[in-house]
């Protein structure tokens, strides 16, 4: 046996890439999806290309989504998302990426999970990551989830059939809550020993929110020359880890996990450059905000951190909300300018007797399944034992 052959997908959810599965096609063991995931994807690889694999090389194009049938009463479907180390050896299940999960429930529905629909559905979906649930809500085309319409998510090229994601009291999906450390403004120290101020928000996501202007960031950066400025990610990653500790999600910096928080600047609104070679003018959005994940600066904001970072917006007195442009009206869509273009968050967020409360939070997208059949894994980069029971499990279906 040289490589084993697992039914698979290769989908574009959002502005991201990667595999999915169906969650009866994998081991029962979730410990055993490391080797597989890694194999599958290419990593690790000390180049950070994934050549071997089905990997991208960068974060935002080495993620895995894995979807079943969901046995809690009112939830259609558990979405588990996988990100995939390019570079090192490690598969990460502890955050959610709204990316992603554009893609878990078209993927289900096509996949047969869903009883059969015509016009415009809504399934309701669990991410076993944290816990958060969400409404996905997309068409559907000829029996299957649509793809063609007439909505272009920036970052990607093209005029797509929408998907709105609506996640559902989204506050402490990696934390204790939706202002983890109990603080709308915590301090972070520098290496040179200088302080900072940050916002620490967790809102389907964990992020530690600093001023680009505090890190001698203008918010034009755009993400390769911000990859290739090796001190400025090292400052970055000693300032991610500190807030990682006062999350609470390690008692010390060396051993917060790599995944979560994620680490955003955000600067005022201004005319910047995008990827496409476009200037966004500064009277597009809200403010400029760019973020770090898994090493790599995104090429566009990640739907999860774009809402975490919305809701930052609406909590008075935070790093955000003081470099945003005012609102008039809590109710309108936050405005956000990132490195591929400009996106809308609509958030319910209000301050009650016990602190901040946001009830949910909606953000469009698009995705589409690019290929379809088998993903191939090489026998001799996972255990005989568990290509055994994968060789048993597939013949079965």
């Amino acid at each position: 046996m040289q490589q084993l052959k697992i039914p698979a997908a290769f989908v574009r959810g959002g502005t991201s890439n990667g595999l999915a599965f169906l969650r009866k096609n994998l081991p029962e063991n979730k410990g055993d999806w490391k080797q597989i995931f890694l194999a599958a994807m290419g990593s690790p690889d000390p180049h950070s290309r994934q050549l071997d694999g089905m990997g991208g090389g960068i974060s935002s194009l080495s993620k895995i989504l894995v979807v079943e049938k969901s046995t809690v009463p009112g939830v259609d479907i558990d979405y588990t998302f996988c990100q995939v180390s390019p570079r090192e050896s490690w598969v990460a299940y502890r955050n959610i990426c709204g990316n992603m999960a554009s893609a878990a429930a078209p993927f289900a529905y096509d996949e047969g999970l869903i009883d059969q629909q015509s016009g415009e559905i809504v399934i309701r979906v669990r991410s076993t990551n944290t816990g958060v649930l969400f409404d996905s809500r997309f068409h559907i085309d000829d029996g299957k989830s649509a793809v063609d319409g007439d909505f272009e998510l920036p970052g990607v090229t093209g005029f797509h059939s929408p998907i709105r994601n609506e996640f559902l009291d989204p506050g402490g999906a990696n934390t204790v809550g939706l202002l983890p450390s109990n603080n709308i403004i915590d301090k972070l120290t520098r290496r040179d020993g200088s302080v900072i101020e940050a916002s620490l928000v967790d809102a389907t996501l964990a992020v530690a929110f600093i001023r680009g202007i505090d890190v001698g960031l203008t918010g034009k950066e755009l993400p390769a020359q911000i990859d290739n400025d090796k001190n400025l990610m090292s400052e970055l990653e000693h300032l991610r880890c500190q807030a990682g500790v006062l999350m609470g999600l390690s008692e010390k910096p060396q051993d917060v996990p790599a995944v979560v928080p994620k680490i955003a600047w955000v600067n005022s609104p201004q005319d910047s450059p995008s990827l496409s070679g476009e200037v966004y003018k500064s009277t597009e959005s809200d403010f400029t905000a760019r973020m770090i994940s898994a090493g790599n600066c995104h090429r566009a904001l990640p739907s999860t951190g774009s809402i975490c970072t919305a809701v930052a917006a609406r909590i008075e007195g935070s790093v955000v909300h003081d470099v945003a442009r005012p609102s008039s009206n809590k109710k309108d869509d936050v405005t956000i300018t990132h490195p591929s273009g400009i996106l809308a968050v609509s958030v319910d967020i209000k301050k009650t007797a016990t602190g901040w409360h946001c009830s949910k939070a909606g953000v469009y997208r698009t995705q589409r399944r690019l290929f379809d059949g088998h993903v191939l894994v090489p026998a001799s980069k996972i255990s005989a034992s568990l290509a055994h029971e994968l060789e048993t499990k597939i013949e079965a279906e």
